[in-house]
Order: C-alpha cells, then structure tokens, then sequence
C-alpha cells in the first residue's frame, strides 16, 4: 500500500509511480502542460494504478475537447475491461485485483464513468462525496471544481472548497492552491470582499498559482476595478503571461480591463500577440469573446473573425459542450459565414430533438446555448427585436450552459446592445441601471447609460453619462503600465 503526498492511501502503485503521481497533482494545481507527461510516466512505472488512470481520465474529459474525450474513454475503456468489466468482481485478465481497490478509488472510478457518459451532475456529486470523507483528496477538488464551473454552479464552487478548507492546514505546500480555489468560488457566488482576502493569500503564499492571481483578477473584474486589476496583473506579469496553458486566459482578462479604458490598440496587439495563436477550444472561446465584445461596439475585425472562425469546425463537429458552441457561433456570424453558423445550429437542434438520459450538455443546449446560438445569427442579421425575445427570457439562467459571471456578460451586453438598437427604450434602460448599481465605476456601463439617454431624448444626461465615462476610464489608466 502506498500513499500520495497529502496522506492518502492508493493501490497498485509503485515508489516510482507515485512520484510521477504526485508531481502530476503539482503540475495540475499549477495549470502547468507537464501534468500530461507526468501522468503517463506513472502509468509506466505502474499500468495497474487506479488512481493513475483516473488521473489521465479526467486530464482528458476536462479539457472540453471532443477529441480528448474519444482518446481518455479508450484508454479508461481498457482499464475497465482490465479488471474484468469493472469494479465488480475479482482479478481481471489485465491483472488488476479490483477487489484490492480502495473505497475511494472506487468512487473516482464511479465518477469517471459518469463523466465518461456525459453525466457531469453526477460525476460532481460523487466527487463531493470523495471529499466529504477525504477532504485532503486534491484530485477531487480539482475535477469537482471544474466541474461546477462546466456547470456554471457558484453555489457548488464556493462549497465544495468551504467545505474541505479546514482539513487543510499552514504547512500544507498547496494550501495556497485550495484558498485560489476557494477564492474563485466566493467570487462566483458574489462574496467579493471576502474573495479579495481569500485570492490574495493564497498567491501570497504561492505567487505562481495561476488560479489563485485569476479569482483576484475575477474579483476586481465584478466590482469593476478595472484600473487595480491593470496594476495587479501588470506587477505580476512573470508569474502568469507564460509557462501554463493558462496564460492565454488571463490575457483575456487583462484585454477585458483595457477595453474599459477604451484602449482598444493595446487590446488589438495583445490579441494578436497571444489570443490569435490559440488552439484549444478555451483558448478559442476567449478570442472570440473578445473580438466579440469588439463588434457589439461596432468595430469591425474581419479578418481577425476569418481566421478564428477557420479553427472551430473541427472542434464543434459533434455536440460536447454548448458553451463552447456559443463562441463557435459567434466566429462565424463575425466572419459573415452565417450559413456555417445557422448549420451548426440545425445540427445542435437534431441533437437535441432526441433523447440523450444523463448527458448534461443535452439539456444545456436545449435550455440555454441554443436560444443564445439563434440570438447571436439574429444580432448578425440586423434582427434587434428577435435578439431580445430570445435572450431576455434566459437571462437569468444563462448560467446552465457554464462559464463564468465575466465570460457570460457577453451574452448580457449582446442583449442590451440589441435592446438599444431595436428601440426597446425601457429594456435597456432597466438593464443599463442593473449594471450601474452594482458596478458604477465601469465606463462602459455609464457610455450605454449615455446610449439609454440619447434615445429618451435627454442630451444633457448623455453628456453627464459620457463625461463620468471618461473620468473612470482615466483614473483606471492612472498607474497601469504599457
């Protein structure tokens, strides 16, 4: 019997194994590419580890990528068949004593399946499980947070951590992980100050944690601090721009505080820089909401949208994540491919006109990524009216089909913009007066303010709008560097 580096206890595993197995977690925790590798050195040390094969299952079924989730299912698929169709029964032809695995080990298993079959609540609920009698089980908390951000749960973000921090203690090398965990769910479920404390512990006690400096940058983002989120990511560039396959996010995030500036040359650059590189459908889905929050401005980037709207075919083939598919949309209607996107739409709604039990992206995109993907061709059609009528009566629930509350203010604003262009005055007014009380100082908020008061009419509250617009937007730069 062995165990991992918080104390836990593991079968099949060699000294080598869990070596390879606990520089993996590390590597995990960090965001760092190596995980991978790692992973697989601890399956060649040891083919018969559980946990190892857990591990590279959820490496592959939490990337979102269609792709990787054929490949992590075969190769789960063989360990399964390697213990004689499951957890079952004795010694399979693989050689692996499923008998000998642990109670948590199996659990993982059980949660894999699930997430093998699509079943993200349940795969959530049997890793709460894990941690309620394990709450040192750091693999758990990673997969099950993810999970609850796939799902768009700020409840489940916020509690899953809460819920084990005290069995974490000072001496712990990753406590400062669990606290960046713990600190992006307080954000979520709206806990801001209390977030702040939490997100700028744990990098102070880790200033590479990557998750830990993104709830910080979340925090200040809710409350619209864009000028102390400029200043914090500017002091700590080398600890985030680079060395993760994170980095790409936060750059989103840093072009998000320079958009409130109304620097739109310096988010252009950094989107060429690092944005338009990206591969993988989260480093995809950030461009796009980028150059989308670009066009909702009136600001035209085709070429930009031709070459982003290029790499989604392969990536939305097949119905896998409908947040993903919102951003693919999205790359097609700011290339002017709408065919493309009106043919992703037709085959997500045979997709969803059969029944798929237990598969969570079903109901996400019949509930919410469908209405979203239909608005979106209709704001690109010139459709403001149908904009409206398909995204108002979602709004409060766009968080089913997962992200985040910063990622989701694309569709927000994508409603309001539609709102103001078809007319609908007393819409966007009520929309534009929910942001400013609860984020007065962002300058867009107080520009869309000055859209409301020009449409009633009313030049000299524009005026004052736009004048207290500028103001926020020049004490945000104050202090931020190039």
């Amino acid at each position: 019997m062995s165990h991992d580096q918080h104390g836990l206890a593991m079968t099949g595993a060699g000294a080598a194994a869990v070596r390879h197995y606990d520089r993996a977690i590390d590597d995990l925790l960090h965001f760092r590419a190596e995980v991978e590798a790692e992973a697989n050195a601890a399956l060649a040390e040891s083919p018969g580890f559980a946990m190892g094969h857990v591990l590279s299952a959820y490496l592959g079924l939490l990337t979102t990528e269609a792709e990787d989730a054929r490949a992590a299912r075969a190769r789960f698929g063989a360990f399964l068949r390697g213990i004689d169709g499951g957890i079952d029964s004795g010694i399979g032809s693989g050689g692996i004593d499923s008998g000998a695995l642990l109670p948590r080990e199996r659990a993982h298993v059980a949660a894999v399946r699930a997430l093998l079959g699509g079943d993200f609540l349940t795969c959530g609920a049997l890793l709460a499980g894990i941690t309620a009698e394990h709450p040192r089980d750091a693999l758990a908390l990673a997969a099950g947070h993810q999970i609850d951000f796939f799902t768009g749960d700020a409840r489940m973000l916020r509690d899953r951590i809460g819920g084990a921090l005290t069995a974490w203690h000072e001496d712990d090398p990753h406590l400062g992980h669990v606290l960046g965990m713990y600190a992006f769910g307080l954000e979520e479920a709206g806990h801001y100050d209390r977030s702040e404390e939490v997100g700028l512990r744990a990098v102070e006690l880790n200033p590479r944690d990557v998750w830990g400096i993104h709830a910080v940058v979340h925090t200040y983002e809710m409350q619209g601090r864009f000028g102390d989120g400029l200043r914090y990511l500017d002091a700590r560039v080398p600890d985030w721009s680079s060395g993760t396959f994170f980095n790409i996010h936060n750059w989103w995030h840093y072009c998000l505080y320079a958009l409130e500036t109304g620097d739109v040359p310096r988010v252009l650059a950094v989107y060429d820089a690092v944005l338009a590189g990206g591969r993988a459908c989260m480093e995809l889905l950030d461009a796009a909401a980028l150059l989308w929050r670009l066009h909702l401005e009136g600001s035209d980037q085709h070429e930009r949208w031709r070459a982003l709207a290029d790499a989604w075919p392969a990536r939305v083939a097949e119905p896998f994540y409908a947040f993903n598919d919102m951003h693919a949309v999205m790359s097609y209607v700011g290339a002017g491919r709408i065919a493309e996107a009106e043919k992703l739409i037709a085959g997500r709604e045979a997709y969803v006109a059969e029944p798929h039990p237990g598969v969570t992206n079903h109901d996400m995109t019949l509930r919410v990524g469908l209405p979203v993907c239909r608005a979106i061709v209709a704001f690109g059609r010139g459709d403001y009216g149908a904009v409206v009528d398909l995204l108002h009566p979602i709004r409060h629930r766009v968080n089913e089909f997962g992200g985040s509350h910063a990622q989701r203010d694309a569709v927000q604003r994508t409603l309001l913009e539609a709102a103001l262009r078809a007319g609908r005055r007393d819409l966007a007014r009520v929309l534009v007066s929910e942001r400013i009380s609860v984020r007065p100082c962002s300058p867009y908020n107080w520009l869309k303010q000055a859209a409301v008061a020009e449409a009633m009419g009313d030049g000299a509250a524009a005026a004052v709008a736009r004048g207290r617009a500028g103001e926020l937007a020049r004490s945000g730069i104050v202090g931020a560097s190039g």
